[in-house]
């Protein structure tokens, strides 16, 4: 974007904060709220807001403020309870709760009557619209206003209503199907639906000004649907949108629709009389990789001013109309997502607020306690959401809030010789191999590892069970400061393989994961992926792009014909089609538990060993390689199936044999193998719930040392891509830290020889293990289809004995957790 300071967002100059603005804290080392009104997240950015701030509930996505101005509706759409809430403008103060437990839903869409006594609200998973009198600052739900479940065939029909509109005269009710590709009009007098096509996910929907035309955004398109009302639903044009639209607003004149365009850091600013749309940019500069993914939009009563809620980086850009540029950004809570303005002020909902904090208090989830279980110990609902309320800063105030953005979104520069300061700047590693592994926590892993910031209590995993990561991270560099971005495996390999997670993604998840009917967001191209897969997102897409050569080893495929295939073609024709993806059936290594299934194949490590060695002997091994090792995901207690204790030997044994092959090769000099988790998923660590284990792996880091250096996700992505020479895909890695620090100068060449875990791999769950008759209602065949806490207590059973009780794990930042999902891994 266009900065109209003589400073520009991009300055950093001395810090002299805006009253309002909370102070940053002094060089926090490890995720979560600060203590003093800040907070740093999992990705390294400082969360500074600005102005007063109100609690809300879980993961607030939508607001809607009444025609007086003096009521804010907030519909909180996460994991857990979710709750449509009312907020007394005036006193900052949340007057009414009125909460929805799963299969009871809400989502993005809200409306007011004209007059401000009735108020609507969509429930996605429940195919109705909710309706709400209100009266003396408080609202009562009535009837609701049902959608239709069948086709006129029969055929079941999810239509997961999203945004709404009211038309002018109160007597109809506009509706974006998302999951339909279409528009539904309900008379309210009658309450008959009348349904049109639209583009593909329609999120919202905002009416001109006459109330007789309806504009849809698809966030699955770049496209918004041009929707006649005046008899029958009609769509009668389509205009351009930037990537994945989602909020619209209308100028006060009519004559402009405001367009906030999720994926290409911009807004669309479309003309409606000449059909014509031009572009700003909302990118904190010319040169900024995408990231900052706007969101929310209000105006001011003008007209001449647009504020946009960038939920990338966590503050509002105010745009000046007459000039289409930005006047400046200010800060504001973590993962801003809806706005409203009335009289000179802003109400900004951030949906991840400050984060969490620690769940150490009564009522932590027990599937085994007949208690009742307080959401606000659980990690998969206890963040608090926030509403940042604050007058629009002008003048030098706007400079300095702009100012401490940029010093919020920024990192310090890493020195070193062997990591490239910049792509295609030169080092000795010629040869990447990047190993993704299922969801474990540090200190489940390395907690009684005798170095780095372990709790041994925590310890699940030993030497008996994962030598080799330990043995690992001991002869080579203790990384035990690293964080997985994401707080599931929805957005979670999202981050692995992109670095960033779009507002799709984390708007859909958290239906998905408590069982309201939502798709699953990510992964190996499914009909939702459209919505949330530009172009040379991936990391293998922009190594295609620049010519680098890869190697894919099970990340993003599926199954077909007994073949591993990714439907992304780029990915696919660098597949090895014999290697597994995630399946738990089928072992990591050879001579651990027998496979499942008839259709494995060679174990996962023989396969890539076997493919190796002929890429060595050709001299045709590839810059960098993907490698998915899933099986320490385990499958907990269930009866029949490989122990936790034999899913991680196998697992574990297979990264050994993996580097022992390596380390053992002519290319071990001019290597690096970069080990982590796709998310740390609320296993117990007594620092965050977002802490895992990374392991930097070459002659380079034969160190034993311990780095504490402030490391995450985007880290390992952005050292990856400094060494295949590729630059920063979006904000997140250009921002992170690289792991720099990991590494020395000074080569030791000295090979790793793998050691074979002593505990039985072929040990299985006896009918009488802990849990074991809960455990075995739950899909363990594919990934996010669990009840986490029951995994999670089964998993710590199974190793500690019946009925030990599992210590309280900390969630210094978590954004929401898991229940029964619908396509992918949870755990």
């Amino acid at each position: 974007m266009t900065i109209k300071t003589s400073t520009g967002l991009v300055a950093l100059l001395t810090l002299g904060l805006v009253g309002g603005i909370a102070a940053a804290a002094t060089a926090p080392n490890v995720a979560g709220p600060q203590g003093d009104g800040t907070a740093l997240t999992p990705v390294g950015q400082r969360v500074t807001p600005t102005g007063r701030q109100t609690n809300l509930g879980d993961l607030p996505l939508n607001s809607a403020l009444s025609p007086d101005g003096k009521t804010l509706i907030v519909t909180n759409n996460g994991q857990g309870t979710q709750s449509l809430q009312v907020v007394d403008v005036a006193a900052g103060a949340v007057v009414q709760t009125i909460p929805y437990a799963s299969p009871e839903s809400l989502y993005m869409g809200l409306a007011w009557s004209k007059d401000g006594t009735k108020a609507f609200a969509s429930a996605a998973a429940n195919s109705k619209i909710r309706t709400y009198s209100f009266a003396h600052g408080v609202l009562t739900e009535g009837a609701s206003l049902p959608l239709p479940t069948t086709t006129p065939d029969g055929t079941a029909l999810n239509l997961f209503p999203a945004g709404l509109a009211l038309t002018g005269d109160g007597t109809r009710l506009v509706v974006a199907d998302q999951l339909a590709d279409a528009v539904s009009i309900i008379d309210l007098a009658t309450g008959a639906v009348a349904t049109t096509p639209v583009g593909h996910r329609p999120l919202s929907v905002t009416l001109a000004a006459d109330g007789l035309t309806a504009y849809v955004t698809n966030q699955g398109a770049a496209t918004v649907s041009v929707v006649s009302l005046t008899s029958a639903p009609i769509v009668t044009g389509t205009l351009e949108a930037g990537l994945h639209p989602n909020k619209s607003v209308l100028a006060p004149d009519g004559g402009h629709l405001y367009v906030a365009d999720g994926d290409a850091d911009a807004i669309s600013a479309i003309d409606l009389a000449a059909g014509t749309t031009s572009s700003i940019s909302v990118s904190p500069s010319k040169d900024s990789p995408v990231g900052s993914n706007p969101t929310g939009l209000a105006l001011n009563t003008d007209g001449s001013k647009l504020f946009v809620s960038n939920s990338g980086n966590n503050d509002v850009a105010i745009i000046d109309l007459g000039s289409q540029t930005v006047d400046g950004v200010v800060p504001v809570g973590w993962y801003p997502t809806s706005l409203s303005f009335a009289d000179g002020r802003l109400h900004t909902t951030n949906a991840k607020g400050l984060g969490a904090g620690p769940n150490n208090g009564a009522g932590h989830p027990d599937p085994e306690s007949s208690a009742a279980t307080a959401e606000n110990q659980y990690s998969g609902s206890m963040i608090t959401g926030t509403l940042s309320s604050f007058e629009i800063p002008v003048g030098g105030d706007l400079q300095r809030a702009t100012r401490q953005v940029a010093s919020n979104n920024r990192s310090a520069e890493a020195e070193g010789e062997v990591i490239p300061r910049k792509p295609g700047q030169d080092s000795p590693i010629k040869h990447v191999i990047y190993v993704v592994k299922e969801n474990r926590t540090y200190d489940q892993v390395l907690g009684s590892l005798g170095r780095g910031n372990g709790d041994p209590a925590l310890n699940l995993f030993g030497d008996e069970s994962a030598p080799n990561m330990r043995a690992l991270s001991k002869q080579f560099t203790t990384i035990d400061n690293f964080y997985a971005d994401a707080e599931v495996s929805a957005n979670g390999w999202n981050w692995v393989a992109s670095a960033n997670s779009n507002p799709y993604a984390e708007q859909m998840w958290p239906a998905n994961y408590s069982g309201r009917k939502a798709p699953y967001p990510s992964e190996n191209a499914t009909p939702e992926i459209a919505a949330q897969e530009p172009d040379n997102t991936y990391v293998w897409q922009r190594l295609a792009q620049a010519g680098v050569s890869f190697r894919n080893y099970g990340f993003f495929v599926g199954l077909a014909g007994g073949k591993a295939v990714s439907q992304d073609p780029v990915l696919d024709a660098q597949t090895d089609h014999d290697y597994r993806g995630y399946d738990l059936s089928c072992p990591d290594s050879a001579g651990t538990f027998a496979p499942l299934k008839t259709d494995c194949g060679s174990p996962r490590i023989d396969e890539w060993s076997r493919d190796f060695a002929a890429n060595v002997a050709a001299d045709t091994v590839p810059t960098v390689q993907f490698v998915r090792l899933p099986n320490d995901h385990t499958q907990a207690t269930r009866v029949s199936k490989p122990t936790p204790k034999a899913y991680v030997a196998d697992n574990d044994f297979a990264l050994g044999q993996l580097v022992d092959t390596v380390s053992h090769s002519r290319i071990w000099g001019d290597t690096a193998i970069f080990v982590t988790e796709d998310d740390a998923q609320n296993g117990p660590d007594h620092v965050d719930a977002h802490r895992t284990v990374a392991l930097a792996i070459s002659p380079y880091t034969q160190t034993g040392k311990v780095d504490s250096t402030y490391y995450s996700t985007a880290s390992m992505v952005h050292t990856i891509g400094l060494l295949a020479g590729i630059q920063p895909m979006t904000q997140f890695d250009a921002f992170a830290t690289p792991m720099s620090a990991s590494f020395t100068s000074t080569a030791v060449n000295k090979p790793y020889s793998a050691i074979r875990p002593s505990y039985d791999m072929t040990t299985i769950n006896a009918a009488n293990a802990p849990l074991a008759g809960k455990v075995a209602g739950q899909n363990t065949d594919t990934e996010d289809k669990i009840d986490e806490q029951l995994y999670n207590r089964a998993i710590w059973q199974s190793v500690n004995g019946a009925g030990s009780a599992m210590p309280q794990p900390k969630h210094d930042v978590i954004g929401s957790g898991t229940a029964a999902g619908t396509d992918d891994d949870n755990n």
